[in-house]
């Protein structure tokens, strides 16, 4: 079997490869500044060099703020680069796999529950709205594609929460954290894990791909620094509160029910997968004394 990942050097691609390199395939990896999807030749010629079986593009513009100030370069990668994809998969007859995400919803369903793959997204930015146009592309190209929805991924990287939280910490003792944007934490180490199992079951469509439940940004940080034992005061705060650039949905956790199913497992909830994240990531660490204090 034969692998290329476009992407490869974010924090979901690096977590993929770090999988595969432990199984018998071969890898390709490419990603920016050498190697750009919305280049039709330069990445039509590398597929059809390699000849991959399947092509997982973890290639994404998810700066949502910059999406907002600069439509035209989230939609050269998310939608442009996408369909590139798509029509050379097409005509290679590849595997495409896909990551879009939960910000293709608009925020407004808090009852009765969670959001499904059969609920009409309404996205609200700029960057939910090239996500949604590059999962309709695909499904205009190819019927075999594999589109993956995830929420606030965080791993190996800086384009994430954690990193976020971790950066603010050193720059203020006391943080306002949003306590009515909910969605589900999820590690790029189980959706790499989850993404394998899919492919290997040869899943096609749409699924979402989280973790287990949901919570608030503020429940999110407040696990994190209790978990980090970090001398840190948060509090919470409405969304009104802050100053941001770009509207982003209050509610768009999704349900896992339909991947569970297909692949007969249980995917962790997502305080005890960032505990068990948080530890292991601790452990990388220098052995130092901490503080703590309840938050």
């Amino acid at each position: 079997m034969k692998y290329i990942i476009f992407g490869s050097e974010g924090q979901l691609g690096r977590a993929i490869n770090n999988i595969l390199v432990q199984k018998e395939v071969e890898i390709f990896r490419y990603d920016l500044p050498d190697y750009d999807i919305s280049n039709f030749l330069l990445i039509s010629k590398i597929i059809n060099d390699q000849k991959p079986d399947i092509i997982i593009n973890c290639a994404a513009f998810n700066e949502v703020d910059a999406a907002e100030k600069d439509y035209e370069i989230a939609y050269k990668t998310n939608v442009v680069g996408v369909e590139n994809l798509a029509v050379i998969c097409k005509r290679e007859n590849v595997k495409l796999v896909h990551f879009s995400t939960d910000y293709v919803f608009d925020g407004k369903r808090y009852i009765p529950g969670l959001y499904t793959e059969d609920d009409i997204p309404s996205p609200i930015n700029n960057y939910g709205k090239t996500k949604l146009e590059g999962e309709e592309l695909i499904n205009k190209h190819l019927d075999n594609a594999l589109i993956l929805r995830t929420s606030w991924l965080y791993g190996d990287g800086t384009n994430n929460f954690l990193f976020k939280l971790n950066q603010w910490s050193k720059e203020n003792k006391i943080l306002k954290i949003v306590n009515d944007e909910f969605s589900v934490p999820t590690s790029t180490h189980i959706v790499a894990k989850t993404t394998l199992q899919a492919i290997n079951n040869n899943l096609a469509g749409l699924f979402n791909l989280t973790c287990t439940g949901y919570c608030s940004r503020y429940d999110f940080a407040k696990t994190y620094f209790n978990e980090t034992n970090k001398e840190q005061i948060i509090y919470p705060c409405s969304n009104n509160e802050i100053f941001t650039f770009t509207k982003r949905p209050s509610f768009s956790a999704l349900s896992n029910a339909k991947i569970c199913n297909a692949l007969q497992i249980n995917l962790p909830n997502w305080k005890e997968e960032l505990i068990s994240y948080l530890r292991k990531e601790d452990k990388k660490q220098p052995n130092i004394v901490k503080l703590h204090i309840e938050l």
